[in-house]
Parts: structure tokens; C-alpha cells; sequence
């Protein structure tokens, strides 16, 4: 069987590649190392990127879905803007008990990801169909560097970046 049926589509295999890396970049210590790179790089006059980081994945994934906390958090160390959008059952992540609760195996806590990608200065938006059949309002925004968005917010940021990376 090949790669692609195995993982059921491309995305899902690109997915998978990325989460591989990013566990064994982890267990290495690469993270640090390829941050200062690139912070070398940038000082060198290499241009800062736009990362968009796309988070579908709950909280019935936590590995998943910290993950893709910590590779946003990991791109905004290394000098790039970040964008999140969460949508699907992604789009509870942002909720104060599922950021405070939330840890995935080997890839750390949501709280330490969140809290870092505020301070940084990262920008979050929550799919508002998502959100809404999911029962949240606005008050689990309040505070938050985030707001609802439209599919129409999800293609525009999209097409603005350089990077998109699912998860």
C-alpha cells in the first residue's frame, strides 16, 4: 500500500511528515538551534515570513493539537508574524479550561504555547460557524488577542502567506 492510502490523502501524509519532524525535532533539541539559525539568518538580512498555523484538531487530540501550538510559537521565535485560525473542534482551544487543561505527549502544554504566542504578539482567529456550533460566544474571546472569522478570513490569510501549515 502506498503512503498516500495509507494516510488516507497527501494532506494527511504531509500532516503526518510534519508531526513526525516536529516529535523528533523535539527529542533532539532542534527547536532551539533552528531558532537561533534563523534569528542569524534574519540578522543577516533574510526576509521575516508569514506563517499561517490552521488548527482543526480538539481537544479529543491534544498531541495534535498542541503541536500546532508549538510550531506557530516555534516560527514567531524565530522572527516570522503568525497568524492561527482555529476552526472545527479546533475552534474550543481557545476556551480558558481547554487552554488550561490541555497537554499533549511530547509536545507540551497549551497554556505555555498560548501564553507565549500572545506575548509575541500573534493574532487568533476562530471560524465563527465552528465556534457558534459549538456553543461559544463572544465572552470566550473576551481578553484575547482573537475574534470570529468567516471561511472568507481563512482564504484571504491563506493567500497572504508564505507558510500555511495544518493541523
Amino acid at each position: 500500500m502506498n503512503d498516500a492510502r495509507k494516510f488516507g490523502s497527501r494532506r494527511h501524509l504531509l500532516m503526518a511528515g510534519a508531526g513526525l519532524l516536529g516529535a523528533a525535532a523535539i527529542n533532539a533539541g532542534w527547536p532551539v538551534q533552528a531558532a537561533e539559525a534563523q534569528s542569524q539568518e534574519q540578522k543577516a538580512g533574510k526576509s521575516m515570513k508569514t506563517f499561517l498555523i490552521h488548527i482543526f484538531t480538539g481537544p479529543e487530540n491534544p498531541t495534535t493539537a498542541a503541536l500546532g501550538f508549538l510550531v506557530a510559537l516555534s516560527a514567531l521565535k524565530a522572527g516570522h508574524k503568525v497568524d492561527v485560525f482555529l476552526a472545527g473542534d479546533g475552534a474550543v482551544l481557545i476556551g480558558d479550561q481547554v487552554i488550561d487543561t490541555l497537554e499533549g505527549k511530547g509536545t507540551g502544554k497549551l497554556a505555555a504555547h498560548y501564553r507565549g504566542l500572545v506575548d509575541g504578539g500573534a493574532r487568533f482567529y476562530v471560524s465563527g460557524l465552528s465556534a457558534k456550533a459549538r456553543g461559544m460566544t463572544d465572552n470566550d474571546l473576551a481578553g484575547k488577542p482573537a475574534e470570529f472569522a468567516l471561511p472568507d478570513v481563512l482564504v484571504r490569510l491563506a493567500a497572504e502567506a508564505d507558510v500555511v501549515l495544518t493541523y
